[in-house]
């Protein structure tokens, strides 16, 4: 069956890079002590993430077809056929998004504002407990999300026969009408988001002191951790 270009480029740089800064700031939050310096490389990583989520907000509104926010299966009734549909192996194929993968994304993108702004205002000293709880609220809801999210993935894969990561690296799905296609994979927009997120990651590794554990940026100084008595 032919495979057809459904993904454009900018998606699926976000994608990945999604993934690599979550995985990044998981990683370091299970493996490292909150008192060390290398944990504030979780919050370094959170940071880069709420900048991607923030490209790839732009890029819902003036991106191609299926990356656009409206062109999600949002609709309730689409999410209850959609799980009908798996138990009664309706072959019904979603050129874009299905719904389930249209929920989780909408909740991942906003639990990973949700960790960016909770650990944010966790460095600005006010109210850090506070920020703290919802914080951890957020994480583990992300989690959560994740998790049911891969399974999700999972199951439609085998279901359908159709193996969904390899249409997040070249961007094309099978079962799909050239009327439901893009034209274009956008590389030249695609190449402005990577050389954009690898610019943030630049200028928050130049703007941030090991030392003092202070990060400097646009003018505002964040403390990511407290320095050791010597």
């Amino acid at each position: 069956m032919k495979r057809e270009l459904v993904y454009d480029w900018p998606m699926r740089v976000f994608h990945w890079f999604f993934v690599l800064f979550f995985l990044t700031a998981f990683i370091i939050a299970k493996t490292v002590d909150s008192e060390t310096v290398n944990f504030t490389y979780h919050m370094l990583a959170g940071l880069s993430l709420g900048f991607a989520v923030l490209l790839r907000w732009i890029w819902a509104f003036i991106g191609t077809r299926h990356a656009r926010l409206w062109n999600f299966a949002l609709k309730p009734h689409e999410l209850m056929s959609y799980f009908k549909g798996i138990l009664t192996r309706d072959q019904k194929r979603w050129a874009g998004h299905n719904p389930a993968s249209s929920w989780s994304a909408l909740l991942m993108v906003f639990l990973a504002l949700t960790l960016a702004t909770t650990g944010y205002l966790m460095t600005t000293g006010n109210d850090k407990e506070l920020f703290e709880d919802y914080h951890e609220i957020a994480a583990n809801s992300f989690m959560i999300v994740v998790v049911l999210h891969v399974l999700g993935v999972a199951v439609h894969s085998l279901r359908h026969k159709e193996w969904l990561p390899l249409a997040m690296l070249d961007g094309k799905k099978e079962g799909v009408s050239s009327e439901q296609s893009i034209p274009s994979s956008k590389p030249f927009f695609g190449f402005v988001f990577l050389a954009l997120l690898l610019l943030f990651v630049s200028v928050l590794s130049k703007s941030y002191n090991s030392e003092t554990r202070a990060l400097k940026l646009f003018g505002v100084t964040l403390q990511l951790g407290e320095v050791e008595e010597k």
